[in-house]
């Protein structure tokens, strides 16, 4: 049975941040971990489902993968199914959502069904606004969007792991949906569960779902979660006068310098800097990344060449090539402790965390002793100048300051230095 793995969303959730499931977390984009945990499973062939905005990279990280390229992306899931079928008529397929981080074990189970499709059933004890599904007995008659609480039909959710042994049915039950809505593939599902046999495969282990981008510090958790022991390159330079606790990934080329203290769980990447005071804890660092003197990284996300000195990051994801100046700092809490709030596409979302930092896109810099509230998003390639309180959401290529005490936004005429530029500086570290 083929796996075709679903990637060509284009992310417009994740703002300012781009193409989450290639989005390094722990040593590995999101993709990358999707496919470790499908081979583990068992599945011998995937494909990779994608777009034309995103379907090179993905081969450039995976090189070598079999693709398929969603034709219309406004179709939604209905669109990548179709093209998957033009390009696969006649096998069994298992369609899994790039989306969505769970255990192999979950992925064994569906390749052992024997009906004609099943559907992975995630175990809930309080509501989830999503899919849950009908059941009789062991088999889905039905699935009901958001129910609202106390009307749930199950206490299964519906995870986008689904197997289908029956392509022509599938093909003719996606032809016949109603397309000015943009849930075809969700109308075709329903036909099927009311013409075919359908099992829910029950599970329980862990998911995490990415939509928004601090589902990552929760990715990163789970995935650190998974770390046992010490896994330290050979040739990591550690001083003496340096503390490493707890389970920790550190890979080849990293230096740690006097006095740094770092916590696990814990990863971080090659050739990085982790210098004289810094503390990292409980947070995935990408390659080529400093934590520079007398800075703290908690609880964070970092995508690579993130570059700190005299830092708090707290409960942040931060992109790739960003600098902090001396003296900045991220919020997390808010002062009433309440939930933060993250403002996606023009509207205020619950983030369902009290703790939650920045979220700051590629190439951003930022000056000395900037303050960023808590949910503070700034777009890519930003600059933030000195003595800045960053109290709202910054769009891309922003110049910001503070005149006579207002936040002043304006287009950025500067573009941030490249990695390569900056090289000359990380040799004299």
């Amino acid at each position: 049975m083929r796996t075709f793995l679903l990637l060509a969303g284009r992310s417009t959730r994740f703002w300012p941040l781009q193409e989450k499931t290639l989005f390094p977390v722990c040593g590995k984009t999101l993709l990358e971990h999707q496919i470790m945990r499908l081979s583990e499973a068992g599945c011998t062939d995937i494909v990779l489902v994608g777009g034309a905005h995103n379907i090179e990279e993905a081969c450039a990280i995976v090189p070598g993968s079999k693709t398929v390229e969603q034709e219309d992306l406004t179709l939604g899931m209905r669109g990548a199914v179709l093209s998957i079928l033009k390009a696969y008529p006649d096998d069994p397929l298992m369609i899994v959502s790039g989306n969505d981080v769970i255990e192999p074990g979950g992925y064994a189970a569906l390749l052992a069904t024997k009906s004609d499709g099943a559907l992975l059933g995630y175990h809930v004890d309080q509501y989830f606004p999503g899919g849950y599904l009908c059941v009789d007995g062991n088999r889905i008659t039905g699935i009901v969007e958001k129910p609202g609480e106390g009307n749930e039909p199950s206490d299964l959710v519906n995870i986008v792991a689904h197997v289908h042994t029956d392509p022509k049915a599938l093909l003719e039950a996606l032809s016949d949906v109603d397309a000015s809505r943009d849930d075809g593939y969700e109308q075709a599902l329903s036909k099927l569960l009311s013409s075919h046999v359908y099992d829910v495969v029950p599970y329980q282990g862990k998911w995490q779902a990415v939509k928004y981008p601090w589902h990552l510090l929760a990715v990163s958790d789970l995935l650190l979660s998974e770390i046992r022991g010490q896994n330290i390159a050979n040739d990591v330079e550690i001083h003496p006068s340096a503390v490493i606790t707890g389970d920790v990934v550190i890979e080849e080329g990293t230096k740690i310098l006097p006095h740094a203290t770092i916590v696990g769980p814990a990863y971080i990447g090659k050739r990085c800097i982790v210098a004289n005071n810094a503390l990292v804890r409980q947070a995935s660092i990408g390659d080529d990344c400093i934590a520079g003197f007398c800075t703290e990284v908690k609880g964070s996300v970092l995508h690579s060449h993130v570059w700190t000195h005299m830092n708090y990051v707290g409960d942040s994801v931060i992109g790739h090539n960003v600098s902090f100046g001396a003296g900045t700092v991220t919020g997390n809490l808010r002062l009433d402790e309440e939930e933060v709030l993250c403002v996606v596409k023009g509207e205020a979302t619950h983030t369902q965390r009290t703790k939650l930092g920045a979220i700051i896109g590629s190439h951003c810099r930022l000056g000395i002793h900037v303050s960023i509230n808590p949910g503070i998003t700034i777009g890519s390639h930003s600059f933030i100048s000195t003595q800045t309180l960053v109290s709202k959401d910054i769009p891309e290529e922003s110049f910001v300051q503070m005149k006579e005490g207002v936040l002043d936004i304006r287009a950025n005429r500067t573009k941030a230095t490249t990695p390569d530029d900056r090289e000359q500086f990380r040799k004299k570290l």
